[in-house]
Parts: C-alpha cells; structure tokens; sequence
C-alpha cells in the first residue's frame, strides 16, 4: 500500500457537492443509463482509465432510453467521488444530441468526440479522462450522470460561454427544469 494512500484515506470528497445534488440539477429519474463494460457498483476496466496508470483513457460504452419529449440536450458529468479534495473531481462534461441514444468507446475524447457529442471542460483538460486514483486510497467511485435539459446549455444566461467554463461555473448556471436524469457508478482501485 502506498504511504500517500494510506495518508489520506480518510479524505475523500463525498457525494455532497456532486452534479447530482445540484439544486438546478434535480429532476425525476425517469432516465436509465448502462454500459456493457460495467454494471452499477461494478469495476471499471483498465483500458477506460487513465494512461499514467497503462489504462488507455477511452471513454466506455454508454447508453440510454429514450429521454422525455421537450429534452433539447443532454448533459453528461462524470465525477470521482473518493478523490482527497473538498469537492468530486470532474472527469468529463459534454453536451450529448438527444437524439444520440448511445456513445460508443472513445466517443468522449477531447480532440475528436463522437457524433452527436460535444466535449467541455472538466477539472482535468477537456473530454474523457480516465479514473487514476492514489495507489493504496482504497475504491473510487465514478460517477457518469445523464441530465435530459429543456433548456440549451447555449441558451443560458452565464456569462462564460459553455465551452470555456470551468464545471464548478457551469454546471449551477445550468437552467432548470431537468426532465429526467440518471447515473450510473463505476469504481476503480489501484
């Protein structure tokens, strides 16, 4: 076990300040959300973490049912519940076309997202950044979070255009209502 790990293993940012519990952010979970690399609860493969790790960052497979009538876009937030800071550390924002109804692997990478797909910026870079945790800190939990928004992201009224906003701006700049939502947890130890 690592002494860094072991150091601060009883630091981990919790589910308080995730995306999820974002008062804008609240809706009915009428939305599912699976992968086929993953079950809810269950571990994440090498090849969809980080490459400090020999992982390959590559985005999972994802999927969806059908979101509610009115959804204009869909909001994706990916974020590391177990990491040693005050707040969730953001692996991945992207605006996603309603119309999408699945990503394949890879389609959340930064310089050349998928069809449909539009990264953002993340705590990490833009696009998908793998799960690469402290060697010893015991399971991380990774958060992929789908929000079904009747209102542009475009459309909203923050200063910072979307594209160039920091997640912590712009995920409580989001406008309300959400029609549904859904997440799905993947975790990862090294």
């Amino acid at each position: 076990m690592s002494l860094l790990g072991r150091l601060l293993n009883n630091r981990r940012a919790g589910e308080t300040h995730m995306a999820w519990n974002l008062p804008n952010l609240h809706g009915p979970e009428t939305l599912t959300l699976t992968s086929r690399h993953f079950g809810d609860g269950g571990t994440m493969q090498l090849e969809h973490c980080a490459k400090h790790i020999g992982g390959q960052d590559r985005s999972p497979h994802l999927a969806w049912s059908p979101p509610p009538t009115g959804t204009a876009q869909l909001l994706l937030v990916v974020e590391d519940l177990d990491v040693p800071m005050g707040k969730p550390a953001v692996h991945c924002v992207a605006l996603i076309d309603p119309a999408a109804g699945q990503l394949e692997p890879g389609d959340l990478a930064g310089k050349q997202p998928g069809q449909g797909v539009r990264v953002l910026r993340s705590t990490l870079g833009r696009g998908y950044h793998g799960p690469g945790p402290i060697k010893g800190h015991g399971p991380h939990r990774y958060v992929f979070q789908l929000f079904a928004l009747e209102t542009p992201l475009d459309a909203s009224p923050a200063t910072t255009p979307p594209d160039r906003a920091r997640p912590r701006t712009l995920l409580p700049a989001v406008t309300p209502p959400v029609l549904g939502r859904a997440r799905l947890t993947g975790v990862f130890e090294r």
